[in-house]
């Protein structure tokens, strides 16, 4: 598997409704945090990750995380 493009060095906190989120794996999204299919013909695949209730969430924008999709402070090693 190849390595993920770092999106960006810091987390993004977003406050996200109850529900579905897929949150963009490979780092190639135009609309990150968030998958937009730009993963197709790589290795990566989106995360599906699901709320309870509306929450501030501080998503992994270096896609290094190893507690994915939520930012683990790895930004801060790559």
């Amino acid at each position: 598997m190849s390595d993920p493009i770092i999106a960006q060095k810091s987390p993004y906190v977003l406050e996200l409704d109850a529900g579905d989120h897929f949150w963009c794996a490979c780092g190639r999204s135009k609309n990150q945090p968030f998958c937009d299919g730009s993963h197709q013909g790589t290795d990566f695949a989106p995360m599906k990750f699901t709320l309870t209730e509306k929450k501030t969430v501080a998503l992994c924008g270096c896609k290094h995380s190893k507690n994915p999709p939520y930012c683990d402070g790895a930004h801060n090693s790559v």
